[in-house]
């Protein structure tokens, strides 16, 4: 497995953490310890995150408005019409 493909993991694991933490404290809003935890996982994603982005560049590409409107769709396309 190469290094890129272990932060993803690592990433999406933290993820998953923070995730099942966040609907831990909708039922559980008093639970003072996991919401310390659940801002620990968040500050380390971001990290994680930024790390991972500075490395391998952005995950999801940004939204620039409505430029992708203006592309031609697949079925314009003609190698893509052709397949």
């Amino acid at each position: 497995m190469n290094n890129r493909r272990k932060a993803l993991l690592k990433l999406s694991a933290v993820q998953f953490a923070a995730w099942e933490l966040h609907m831990y404290l909708d039922t559980h809003p008093l639970d003072k310890a996991a919401a310390l935890r659940y801002r620990e996982l968040e500050n380390q994603y971001q990290q994680l995150l930024t790390d991972f982005e500075q490395k391998y560049g952005p995950i999801i590409m940004p939204a620039t408005g409505n430029a992708w409107l203006d592309d031609p769709w697949p079925w314009e396309n003609d190698k893509e019409a052709n397949k």
